[in-house]
């Protein structure tokens, strides 16, 4: 029976054959072994600062890209690491279904480029995209401003009620948009159509818009704010068994704006989408 002819590689390299010991000639070294240097030298690292990143010894990564060793199995994700690259870069594959246009490698390239400090630059400026996109793609919010109680008593400037504020955020539905503050209703002068604990929507008027008569208004009368129906002899309540406000010229009436709607339950966005809607505006005064 002929002996079979048996070849492996020597320690420098060269293929020995182990019937009659005579060298065959040079082994290439392995694909991956060759992607190993070509990956470290477009990075600019020494083969010792390489190799104290994942944890050997020069001389092994030396084994390695001469084709004399190869890296155990266990210090590749280590080596991907290092070198910034993929498992399908290190094996020279294609990945299944995430292939990188020429624009996109181009940008992988160039970010590779970069020193340390200029990569993390780049990925918080990705993270703020990431999250600025996220954002976009929930529902609008929309921030007004809420009053729970009567004004202080003894107010002198009826202007100033916007410091007894508080944030109150809403869905930006068209009612919303046009509004600027939210009112709650107190008793049941304005039913059927104003329910005590009803939030109305208020648009403030300005410029010298003026709320037409039979339109629903938010006043200021003393230090008390009122919903009533504006009409050229005074203030009307919807409910027919409240009189008419009517006032002297000795008496200050403030209007507030006019009421354009009423909060109902699919306007009040979720605690995430007033999250992601008040980040959004502390990155925009960065």
């Amino acid at each position: 029976m002929a002996r079979r002819k048996i070849e492996t590689p020597s320690p420098e390299g060269i293929v020995v054959d182990m019937n009659t010991g005579k060298a065959l000639g040079k082994c290439a070294p392995a694909a991956i072994c060759t992607r190993i240097r070509h990956y470290r030298e477009a990075l600019g690292l020494e083969q010792k600062t390489f190799a104290a990143q994942i944890g050997v010894t020069g001389n092994a990564v030396s084994n390695w890209e001469c084709g004399r060793t190869r890296p155990d199995m266990n210090l590749i994700p280590a080596i991907c690491r290092a070198l910034q690259i993929t498992l399908y870069d290190l094996y020279g594959e294609t990945p299944p279904a995430d292939s990188l246009t020429a624009r996109e490698k181009a940008l992988v390239a160039g970010y590779r480029k970069l020193n340390l400090g200029s990569q993390y630059a780049v990925d918080r400026a990705v993270e703020t995209l990431q999250f600025v996109q996220s954002v976009a793609d929930r529902p609008e919010v929309r921030k007004l401003l809420y009053f729970s109680r009567s004004l202080a008593a003894g107010a002198a400037d009826p202007t100033e009620f916007e410091q007894d504020a508080e944030p109150y955020y809403l869905y930006a539905s068209p009612e919303v948009q046009r509004s600027d503050y939210v009112f709650s209703v107190n008793g049941d002068s304005m039913e059927p159509d104003y329910h005590t604990g009803d939030l109305v929507l208020v648009e403030k008027l300005s410029g010298g818009v003026a709320l037409r008569y039979g339109e629903i208004g938010a006043f200021i009368v003393g230090n008390e704010t009122y919903i009533k129906r504006y009409e050229k002899d005074g203030l009307h309540s919807l409910n027919r068994k409240y009189d008419v406000l009517r006032f002297g010229e000795d008496q200050s009436v403030y209007l507030i704006g006019r009421v354009v709607g009423i909060v109902s339950q699919k306007d009040i966005p979720t605690k995430e989408d007033v999250e992601a809607y008040l980040t959004l505006r502390n990155f925009a005064r960065v």
